[in-house]
């Protein structure tokens, strides 16, 4: 299962919170898929991609960023996947601009979304595509930047992002480790 993790709405769309979302929905278009509404017990948006064993849960929660765990615990219950078969993909204000890097376990980093789902899963074991989105400027509070869009030139930039993290979510439903070569790559010169 490959969760984008967001806050719902239309006051939130191209903030900096949003960008795990926007590459899980790109991973999704690009597939030839659309998110639709599952059963009322799951807190979120799912697509299907692939068929049998090569089958894959494409999940956006229908929750704020604070309250994903349930969301997320909802999805994987339902769907009967173990949390070695789940990747978050998320924002991350501690990694450059640009950058993507895959992770497996960790803290939260002070990332409300991902304390939620390690507080739900009572497990921080799971894979994590974190997209760096930078420091807030000066001494502005953390949480005010991460809800704020992007500035014209970072938006162009981040597009792009979102387009390689979408092919990194490709590449770790095949191969997990090539997947993370793939991330380190990204936003480093030469």
């Amino acid at each position: 299962m490959v969760v984008g993790l967001r806050n719902p709405g239309g006051d939130y769309e191209g903030t900096r919170h949003n960008v795990g979302f926007e590459a899980v929905d790109r991973f999704a278009e690009v597939s030839g898929e659309r998110f639709g509404r599952g059963p009322s017990r799951v807190k979120g948006l799912s697509a299907q991609i692939g068929t049998g064993d090569d089958r894959a849960l494409l999940f956006v929660p229908n929750t704020f960023m604070n309250e994903s765990g349930e969301a997320v615990r909802s999805g994987l219950v339902y769907n009967k996947i173990t949390i070695e078969n789940l990747l978050l993909v998320h924002d991350d204000i501690d990694l450059d601009f640009g950058r993507l890097r895959i992770q497996v376990g960790g803290g939260s980093g002070g990332h409300n979304g991902i304390r939620s789902v390690e507080r739900s899963l009572g497990n921080n074991e799971f894979s994590r595509l974190k997209i760096g989105v930078g420091r807030p400027p000066g001494s502005m509070d953390p949480a005010d930047y991460v809800l704020r869009r992007f500035a014209k030139n970072e938006r162009e930039e981040m597009d792009m992002v979102v387009q390689d993290a979408a092919e990194v979510i490709g590449a770790w439903l095949e191969d997990p480790a090539r997947a993370q070569e793939m991330a380190a790559l990204r936003g480093r010169d030469g």
